[in-house]
């Protein structure tokens, strides 16, 4: 009876963290947001009015208009149309660096926190050492390594957050294996994979979720970084942060080749900040 009521109050605690998020206003217009730049990006081929690399000569620098709602570009492509592409490399960048984070962060934090001894010591030095240098010098510095493409630019900004989830997931692993649920698992002669999986794994999945949205904030800044330096998403291929690249040579002829891809990167970042601070305080078990 008690594990059918516990089950029994998984829905309601999901429905109970949901209303906490949608109550808060910030977090609210977040999702929103996030949510619209989503569907820009999976249904691009359908909403952009023009194809985002075809060059129009007689069109060059363009400002907005009614037949180009954002303008066009140094070489007449409508900017309205890139940027709605270019939504799918940020979004893409931003969500898949994290799963590289995540997947790698949580196993290494993991065995960190619930081992101890030596293996703990060792990899928090390592982690420590990561930490030591600026993220963006340090994705830079790997993408450069790497080679210039987007599937590398994911890759360096994936292993260079890995660090975060390594201290958080360790930090919440050994605040988890002293309660008395872990201890009572250990008494009963339950191997330690399968208390690592089944007793402690499940109890650190929502500050893991609250810094993946975070992390996505900042893996979409630094794509957009990697792709102004040359070394993420390359041309002709839309991306927000080349777009910015190239804006900045017209920014006295052409304004608006800027104005809107710096807008959608400050829109898309706020809204995953805002949206990660309410998911933080729906899942606070201490809210009401």
């Amino acid at each position: 009876m008690t594990a059918i009521a516990a089950t029994d109050d998984i829905p309601v605690q999901r429905r109970s963290a949901w209303r906490r998020l949608i109550q808060r206003r910030g977090a609210a217009v977040g999702l929103v947001v996030v949510v619209a730049f989503v569907l820009l990006a999976l249904f691009a081929p359908l909403i952009a009015p023009y194809d985002p690399t075809a060059t129009n000569f007689l069109r060059v620098r363009k400002p907005p208009s009614l037949e180009h709602w954002m303008g066009t570009d140094e070489i007449g492509r409508d900017v309205m149309s890139r940027l709605i592409f270019g939504a799918r490399a940020s979004l893409q960048a931003g969500v898949i660096s994290v799963m590289i984070a995540v997947l790698l962060g949580v196993p290494l934090g993991l065995l960190s926190g619930y081992a101890k001894g030596w293996v703990d010591s060792l990899m928090m030095r390592i982690v420590d050492a990561l930490l030591a240098c600026p993220f963006l010098i340090l994705a830079i510095a790997m993408a450069a390594f790497l080679g210039p493409s987007l599937t590398n630019a994911m890759i360096a900004i994936g292993i260079t957050t890995m660090p975060i989830f390594i201290r958080l997931v360790r930090g919440q692993v050994l605040a988890v294996t002293v309660e008395d649920y872990v201890e009572a698992a250990r008494a009963l002669g339950n191997p330690h994979l399968r208390i690592a999986v089944r007793h402690v794994l499940p109890n650190i999945v929502a500050p893991v979720l609250v810094q993946s949205t975070l992390a996505i904030a900042a893996a979409i800044i630094a794509e957009s970084a990697l792709s102004f330096l040359g070394l993420g998403q390359q041309p002709p291929a839309p991306s927000w942060g080349s777009m910015l690249n190239v804006a900045r040579q017209f920014m006295s002829q052409a304004p608006w080749m800027s104005w809107w891809p710096g807008l959608a990167i400050v829109l898309v970042v706020l809204a995953f900040n805002l949206l990660g601070d309410g998911l933080r305080d729906a899942l606070d078990p201490k809210e009401t």
